[in-house]
């Protein structure tokens, strides 16, 4: 019995830890399709147009990469945690990756949406990035949350 309970204790932390960075880099995945098919599009419509295709465009097409790293760095947390249970860290890590990887993906829309209005403007980059790091705090806010919480 006893090794039963070790075993499940290892596969719950082991859950936690995976998902923290798995949940994380499958929700800048998502948003990387998202954000780079609009980004595409966008160069399209400045080419068909005969206008000049901004290669400022690529730092929406790129947003989504940070939230990787910030799953990484929440993984390390919790995989050198020792003040909370498996059960407790197997949540954690899941919540934590939901919560980074749905951020990733809110920033990928409104980079989409970003990509569309630089291209047929050339105008509001600044703005457009301002917005785009609101939905980035959120993933920065889950990520030292969880460190904090991991002890």
């Amino acid at each position: 019995m006893d090794t039963a309970v070790l075993n499940n204790s290892e596969l719950f932390r082991g859950v936690g830890i995976a998902a923290s960075l798995g949940l994380a880099a499958f929700g800048s995945c998502i948003g990387a399709w998202i954000v780079g098919s609009a980004t595409i599009g966008a160069w399209k419509k400045c080419f068909l147009q005969n206008k000049p295709a901004s290669f400022l465009l690529i730092a929406f097409a790129g947003q989504p990469l940070s939230n990787v790293i910030y799953g990484f760095i929440t993984m390390n947390a919790l995989a050198s945690s020792t003040s909370l249970t498996p059960g407790q860290l197997m949540f954690t890590g899941i919540f934590a990756g939901l919560g980074i990887g749905a951020a990733g993906i809110a920033q990928c829309h409104c980079g989409a949406c970003a990509s569309d209005a630089l291209a047929e403007t050339g105008q509001g980059f600044g703005n457009y990035i301002m917005v785009i790091g609101i939905c980035e705090t959120i993933a920065l806010f889950i990520m030292v949350f969880t460190m904090m919480f991991a002890g």
